[in-house]
């Protein structure tokens, strides 16, 4: 209820905000949830998230959601901004027993209409491979082989009304051989098919190929790899299983990790409070940062790959440069725990200025966000036809979001006055440009490291429309893939040493994994001390931790109280923004203009509404 005076406004739920492209807009008619739509009492509970996959079928209908709450799994059918699915009625829904789901991602590589490989982490250590369409359980990783967990799929008499067919599966609690604590995060690693990565609790990350087994007894690891503050060790045995690799990450738990936009590096975030960047192929530390204070909960990288976004304990955004190695700015807008962070690939914008030198091709472009969504499709084509022309972009704003514990959504926008404090905002720039990604970073002892990807993101038309749909590149997937995956996992090969197959079809994409292509010179380190402490007071004031006054303080563009709960959800999509709750909703935020595309008068004419 709207009150007058400032009271109890803060506190009010907010259904819509503007920004400089327009109206953002709660869409009710397009919420998921439980189908009996009560709020989910948390406590206790692991947090709730979505993992969305296109399975490009014909129908025009090909986007999937899968979120979980609680011990429970679903599965449905999502129509963006149109009306959501019938929620009695879910394509696939799974109830735990014994263990609750805590991550989960889908293979876009083989997804299609008829099958998709989806990864479900557990609180009690577990990974599984399901398939929600044929409602099929492949695997199951990190669990003891000679004891079955139970299953069994039958009626749900609760909802037998509803025609909903319900999965109902224990995991039974035996000696997992690999890692018992719980999973934070799970994702395929890019370009594959068969590998993924899930990082524990523990502070541990494995690498899995879901063709090999996990033994039926306790793997023995062979030291690959030792530097600061991290170790990586192979499996050791007669015959090739799981896990591939172990990483041992810095103190305490491993919260979240996400792949470069060309699958390149990988950026971890642990409770120690640190930041650390790897070359996921050779398995070299390319840079680290640390919070100001607190555990890091969540990382993102920029879709060009020139900026990695984190945010934790410490309430704070901080934006860190890949090149340089060095936090450039920091941001303070939510009054706790920073929960997800993420960038928006279809606001971020780049505008005309004078003619400039441009150092990479339209695959350079291209390929490296192709790694994002289908959806991008709109995005390459409009930067491919800005390259193909003169080089004259210039200027850039990248648009990231963030929610957290406090409820509370923030946007930001990074600018070219952060970005380049020391030069003019709008002249021709040809050496320290967005551009231009082929200077090697600080500390790379003379390699030619270039940035994950050479591309900028897309343009934003000033005006209320996004970005539409565009099929002009749609016969050049399959070759922008090819150079994608070509350039960035090519060095892996199977353990078993099997030659690597040259495949140019983009289902015949795959990344294997191989330990010979680890250079020698590092060999050196192998004997380092892996566990070096470091003191938090020694570390303010250093590179690693800037004083407050010593970067950039961002505010934010926005920051909306959304939810009664915290949120544990933020996801960009071409036609809306996508928020989640701990109660077990998730929104739909219409984009300025695509509100209108609904289906039907009715539906577009629908008010705001409230959030339950």
């Amino acid at each position: 209820m709207a009150t007058e005076g400032g009271g109890k406004e803060m506190n009010e739920i907010k259904t819509q905000f503007t920004t400089r492209e327009g109206l953002y807009k709660l869409l009710p008619h397009s919420e998921y949830s439980r189908p009996n739509r009560v709020p989910f009492n948390s406590q206790g509970s692991n947090p709730v998230r979505v993992s969305f996959v296109n399975l490009n079928d014909q129908s025009g209908n090909g986007d999937r959601l899968c979120f979980n709450v609680g011990r429970e799994l679903y599965f449905y059918i999502y129509k963006g901004v149109r009306k959501a699915a019938d929620l009695s009625k879910p394509i696939d829904k799974r109830i735990y027993k014994g263990t609750q789901p805590t991550c989960h991602d889908f293979n876009h590589l083989t997804a299609t209409a008829e099958s998709v490989s989806l990864l479900v982490g557990f609180s009690a250590g577990q990974v599984q491979l399901i398939d929600p369409i044929k409602k099929e359980t492949s695997k199951l990783f990190n669990e003891e082989n000679s004891c079955q967990h139970l299953w069994k799929a039958d009626w749900n008499e609760d909802r037998q009304d509803e025609g909903s067919k319900t999965s109902e599966e224990a995991l039974v609690t035996v000696q997992r051989l690999i890692d018992k604590s719980r999973v934070t995060c799970v994702k395929w690693v890019p370009g594959s098919e068969s590998l993924f990565l899930v990082a524990h609790s523990s502070g541990n990350m494995y690498l899995y190929n879901v063709e090999h087994t996990c033994g039926t007894t306790a793997p023995h690891y062979q030291l690959l790899k030792q530097g600061e503050s991290f170790a990586v060790h192979t499996c050791k045995s007669k015959s090739t299983r799981n896990p591939l690799l172990k990483w041992t990450v810095g103190e305490g738990a491993l919260n979240e990790f996400a792949f470069s936009p060309d699958g390149k590096f990988l950026a971890c975030v642990s409770q120690d409070g640190f930041l650390r960047v790897f070359n996921f192929d050779s398995v070299e530390l390319h840079g680290t940062m640390k919070s100001y204070f607190g555990g890091l909960l969540c990382v993102c990288w920029s879709p060009d790959g020139k900026y990695i976004v984190t945010g934790g304990e410490d309430d704070l955004v901080t934006v860190w440069s890949f090149v340089d190695c060095r936090v450039i700015a920091r941001g303070h807008g939510h009054k706790s725990w920073v929960s997800v962070v993420a960038f928006d690939p279809y606001t971020t914008s780049v505008e005309e200025g004078d003619p400039m030198e441009f150092s990479g091709s339209d695959e350079d472009f291209q390929d490296l966000l192709h790694f994002g969504r289908d959806r991008a499709n709109s995005t390459q084509s409009r930067l491919s036809k800005r390259n193909s022309t003169d080089s004259r972009p210039v200027s850039v704003t990248y648009r990231f979001g963030s929610v957290g514990q406090d409820t509370q959504l923030c946007l930001w926008d990074l600018t070219e006055d952060i970005l380049f404090p020391h030069q003019p905002l709008s002249r021709a720039r040809t050496h320290t440009n967005v551009m231009n990604a082929t200077s090697p970073p600080a500390g790379s002892n003379g390699n030619s490291v270039t940035t994950p990807g050479n591309s900028v993101p897309p343009p934003l038309p000033r005006s209320n429309s996004l970005p539409h749909s565009a099929v002009s590149n749609a016969g050049s997937k399959s070759s922008v893939m090819d150079g994608a995956i070509a350039s960035g996992v090519s060095k892996f090969a199977t353990l078993s040493l099997h030659d690597r197959k040259e495949r140019h079809h983009e289902k015949d994409h795959k990344r294997n994994h191989s330990m010979g292509h680890i250079s020698s010179k590092s060999s050196d380190k192998l004997n380092l001390v892996t566990k070096t402490k470091t003191d938090p007071a020694k570390t303010l004031g250093t590179p690693l931790c800037p004083r407050m006054e010593d970067v950039p303080l961002l505010e934010p563009l926005i920051c909306k109280k959304i939810a009664h709960e915290r949120l544990t959800v933020l996801i960009f999509l071409e036609d809306c923004i996508v928020t989640a709750c701990q109660e077990g909703f998730i929104c739909t935020w219409g984009r300025p203009g695509k509100v209108g595309s609904l289906s039907s008068p009715s539906q577009a004419s629908s008010p705001g509404g409230t959030v339950v």
